[in-house]
């Protein structure tokens, strides 16, 4: 079993690259980032969980989805070619990072 042992906004510019068709890739902007612990061996891992909720490993992830990997690209630099767009998340644009909501 895994506990979240910290959790902190991530910087802009950070993306997760997610497969959706041999050749389609899509680009999700991390809003957070979660370090994990093993509760019974201890070891450690971060996960980017993006601004549609996704993270890698998780089953309630955009069906066919496979996760590729963490990206960065400078914000002065734009977003990546693949880049979801804010209409497409489904939110505002916003500078602001997403917020957890407790279950």
């Amino acid at each position: 079993m895994k506990r979240i042992v910290e959790i902190v906004p991530a910087r802009p510019g950070w993306y997760a690259r997610w497969r959706l068709a041999p050749d389609t890739t899509r680009c999700y902007p991390v809003s957070l980032w979660a370090l994990l612990e093993e509760t019974d061996e201890g070891g450690r891992e971060v996960i980017g969980v993006d601004a549609v909720g996704q993270w890698p490993g998780s089953e309630e992830n955009e069906a066919g989805g496979e996760f590729v990997r963490y990206l960065f690209q400078p914000p002065e630099s734009g977003a990546p070619e693949d880049a979801a767009q804010p209409d497409e998340l489904g939110v505002e644009p916003t500078r602001q990072p997403a917020r957890l909501k407790a279950v």
